[in-house]
């Protein structure tokens, strides 16, 4: 598959860095003020929402998700990972988990007034875990041959292996205070991959290691 024009590859890197920081943004808004202000039960679904906001919080946040994966698809449409399966394979699986966490936001709407314990809203919380799984494996499978094609230069080739450890790490999180703390991070990790995909939309040519001459 030809790689797009950087306009269209900057273009993708853009919407991407945008959803990024959105998701950012939006965790530390829940974590420094809508948690501690809000008098929802942590057994309600919309939790600290109320179910009445939670509706357009979700919309919101299906954007979000809708705009990261604009972003990884330019990755993944770069080449910057090398034309290896590794980079195909997690590429779609990066793809797919972002699709299922989008999903899943579309879900959390019909079941806000519900409690976690229901039966839907645990289907929509595994719905949540396995697109943060999924994605995070994604990421890590493509981020390794990123690090190794060294096709992006400096801190850019590291940023899709740190995206997927992180979402590893952030399903442990899920049952605790945290889990907007961790969004936040993750969002911060997208933003940096749509920045590196707008910085330097097409792969540089690697430049080999320099050997050392031994000498008899």
């Amino acid at each position: 598959m030809p790689i797009p024009q950087p306009t269209t590859l900057r273009r993708a890197g853009l919407l991407g860095a945008v959803g990024g920081a959105l998701t950012a943004l939006s965790g530390v808004v829940v974590q420094g003020i809508v948690q501690p202000a809000s008098e929802v039960s942590d057994e309600m679904w919309s939790y600290p929402w109320s179910s009445t906001a939670l509706v357009p919080v979700s919309l919101l946040n299906a954007l979000f998700y809708a705009l990261i994966f604009a972003g990884i698809l330019g990755f993944a449409r770069s080449g910057v990972a090398g034309p290896g399966r590794g980079a195909r394979i997690g590429t779609v699986l990066a793809l797919t988990g972002t699709a299922m966490l989008f999903a899943a936001e579309l879900l959390s709407i019909p079941i806000a007034d519900q409690r976690v314990g229901e039966t839907a809203a645990v289907l929509v919380t595994v719905c949540f875990a396995l697109g943060a799984l999924v994605s995070g494996i994604g990421f890590i499978v493509a981020g390794v041959p990123t690090v190794r094609a060294r096709r992006w230069n400096g801190w850019r080739r590291f940023v899709p292996l740190a995206t997927g450890i992180w979402l590893t790490v952030l399903n442990a999180l899920a049952p605790t205070p945290a889990l907007a703390l961790g969004v936040t991070l993750y969002g911060l990790l997208v933003t940096a991959l749509g920045v590196a995909l707008w910085t330097q939309p097409t792969p540089s040519t690697p430049h080999p290691r320099t050997e050392a001459v031994q000498v008899p």
